[in-house]
């Protein structure tokens, strides 16, 4: 494989279909994000992608939509990247944040949209996360990391840049793991003073903060900063005005999500088995804060990703449900949910369901997408779906390649269901198949825009006459926690046979050639795709993704240790456990499949020595290998042009293996 694609066919055709999906130098908006509904529900700010070419990390601007025609305005125009557009709680201000003036350093800004002048609030130490409105408008809450703080792995898995030191090129480096720079902190922004504070404890770290009344906050902290403490983190309550802060909940897995009412007497929180920070999806409690009582909302078996207070009362939230995107209302005075719009074909981006809304009845605005459809603005009101804006630039003559978008469930060896996506291209069954698996263990496939980054290979390879299979085994999304629960400590063991029996079923479907399948997946999935060809020799060739393929290492160089023995219930210390059982590297000799491995040099979550030493044993196994290092990226290829030469690289090394024709 050569180090340059550039010139060819293939890069070529990525490179033009991208031209055309995201039409840089245009002007034009092809997707959209962090979507916010004005207070009076008559318009909507959003973070526009807007292209200048294709280099980097596709840059957003900052634009609102009139809700009732769908005419779009852009109001910043960076440079770099404007972001998180937040209305006051009276609609008359944004808030955003935006690195204009030094990249990845993220500050505060308020706009006025009326005149589009923008002002730059004091500087915090560190890049913001986020920001809320304070219920009474005259505050912002900021959750702030340290220059230098890790990144998440859902977001890329790097290490920010520190600030700016005053050293010798020779200087060596030193961690010890409790530098001041990997903290996250709680700051609020008071708009009439013009004044910052820091109102969290100084070593307690701060994962994700909301407002609880005008005057406390409801965080989700813990007592170091490590990526890996948060998965033990607690719910905690502090008085911004003193030292009160007390414990409201200290759970038995993972929270995230937390969200007050308005006057902070009740809060709630979701409480699930999670792989990945900034990835929540499961139960949602509510807890009186004053007598710290709480129970578990009956979701109607909607695993919750997202939810906001309406009024003192009401809760809107969204999640998913097996094949369903759901929308819902809870009421906490009569103890009920209220579903308001679901949908099996339409989903949210951008990794689950997220919704903003505007009044008590649960009227609310998403950004939709689907296997299909380019993003879209849509308005759900009184339980109907209305598309007010679309960013398809090209996109539905891209995807006319695509003969069939199907749902399939078929039992695994255990009799467990097990539930994925099929999408075939427009030739005549049986075709060639690549098995695409999601990362996590804990999320799941739902249709998708197949322009992002991480499935546009996909599209390329619907082009290329494949067809592709998503499937979502034990541990995945929208089935509860009890389904979520049987990967934990059972990773690689009968998850295994979840994707086997998948491909069983659509080879004895007559969808799939049984003698032209391969695999591929990233961070999870990665580790799935080495692990799988070790065990079965089915496969005609295999790419692998920011994989991990040795516990052992995994655990003691990156930055989420206690994912590895979370999700293998064991340690390395001992020889005869999981740890080495369930090693791809420790069975490389088994293997025949023709291997690609791609990583990024930058990856804390999934260092690239995993996808190295496995191709290493690989070659030394006598198989064709090959491995991929992308200098610039972290976790997962996100930027530009890397993105390109990543697609281009795993359909060539398809068609070279098995072709689809």
């Amino acid at each position: 494989m050569k180090r340059d694609m550039r010139d060819t066919p293939l890069y070529q055709e990525a490179e033009l279909l991208l031209h055309t999906l995201r039409a840089p130098g245009t002007g034009q908006i092809s997707d959209a994000a962090e979507l916010n509904v004005a207070p009076n529900g008559s318009r909507a700010v959003f973070a526009g992608t807007i292209l200048d070419r294709l280099s980097g990390l596709p840059p957003t601007r900052i634009c609102e939509i009139d809700l009732s025609t769908g005419a779009t305005r852009v109001l910043t125009f960076g440079p770099n990247t404007d972001r998180m557009p937040r209305y006051s709680p009276d609609g008359q201000r944004i808030a955003f944040l935006s690195d204009r003036g030094n990249v990845g350093d993220f500050q505060l800004y308020i706009l006025d949209p009326t005149s589009g002048a923008a002002r730059r609030a004091p500087v915090v130490p560190g890049w913001i996360e986020y920001l809320h409105w304070s219920p009474d408008g005259r505050s912002i809450l900021l959750g702030v990391a340290g220059y230098g703080a890790d990144v998440a792995g859902v977001q890329g898995a790097v290490t920010s840049r520190k600030a700016a030191q005053k050293a010798p090129p020779w200087m060596p480096s030193v961690e010890k793991g409790d530098e001041d720079y990997r903290w996250r902190q709680a700051w609020v922004y008071e708009l009439e003073r013009n004044t910052l504070r820091q109102v969290s404890s100084a070593r307690q770290n701060v994962w994700e903060a909301v407002w609880c009344g005008n005057r406390a906050v409801l965080a989700v902290v813990s007592p170091a900063p490590g990526e890996g403490f948060w998965y033990s983190a607690r719910l905690e309550l502090s008085r911004i005005d003193s030292a009160e802060r007390f414990e409201l909940y200290a759970p038995r897995d993972q929270i995230g999500l937390p969200a007050a009412s308005p006057s902070g007497t009740h809060v709630v929180v979701v409480e699930a088995v999670c792989s990945d920070r900034g990835s929540v999806a499961g139960d949602l409690w509510l807890i009186d804060c004053d007598s710290r009582r709480r129970r578990r909302i009956n979701t109607n078996g909607v695993d919750v990703t997202y939810a906001e207070w309406r009024s003192e009362t009401r809760v809107l939230f969204a999640g998913h449900r097996g094949f369903q995107t759901v929308v819902a209302l809870y009421d906490c005075e009569t103890d009920s949910c209220t579903e308001l719009w679901s949908s099996q074909d339409i989903t949210t981006p951008p990794r689950y369901a997220v919704v903003s809304g505007w009044n008590e009845a649960g009227d609310c605005v998403v950004i939709a997408e689907s296997f299909v459809r380019a993003p879209e603005i849509a308005v759900i009101q009184a339980g109907q779906y209305r598309a007010v804006r679309s960013f398809d630039l090209g996109y539905a003559e891209a995807v006319s390649a695509i003969g069939a978008v199907e749902s399939t469930s078929w039992h695994a060896s255990d009799d467990l269901e097990i539930q994925g996506w099929v999408l075939q291209p427009k030739s005549h069954a049986p075709h060639a198949l690549v098995m695409n698996i999601h990362g996590g263990p804990i999320s799941h496939w739902r249709p998708t825009w197949l322009a992002r980054s991480r499935v546009f290979p996909m599209l390329m390879l619907l082009r290329h006459g494949y067809a592709v299979f998503f499937p979502n085994p034990r541990g995945s999304t929208g089935r509860g926690q009890e389904f979520a629960r049987r990967v934990l400590g059972d990773m690689c063991g009968a998850d295994t046979h979840d994707y086997l029996s998948g491909i069983d079923h659509l080879v004895n479907l007559g969808l799939a050639d049984g003698t032209r399948l391969g695999v591929t997946g990233g961070s999870y999935g990665g580790l799935m795709t080495s692990w799988l060809i070790t065990q079965d020799p089915r496969f005609s060739a295999a790419v692998s993704v920011s994989p991990v393929t040795n516990h052992v290492t995994e655990h003691l160089i990156s930055n989420i240790p206690h994912f590895v023995s979370l999700f293998l219930a064991d340690s390395y210390a001992n020889a005869r456990g999981k740890y080495f059982q369930r090693s791809p590297v420790m069975h490389a000799r088994k293997v025949r499949t023709p291997t690609l491995n791609i990583c990024g040099a930058l990856d804390r979550c999934t260092p690239p020595e995993e996808a190295a030493q496995f191709h290493n044993a690989l070659l030394e196994a006598g198989v064709n290998s090959a491995l991929v290092t992308y200098p610039e990226e972290g976790h997962g290829v996100r930027k530009l042009p890397a993105s390109i030469d990543y697609a281009a690289r795993l359909v060539a090394w398809f068609e070279q293996h098995m072709p689809a024709r």
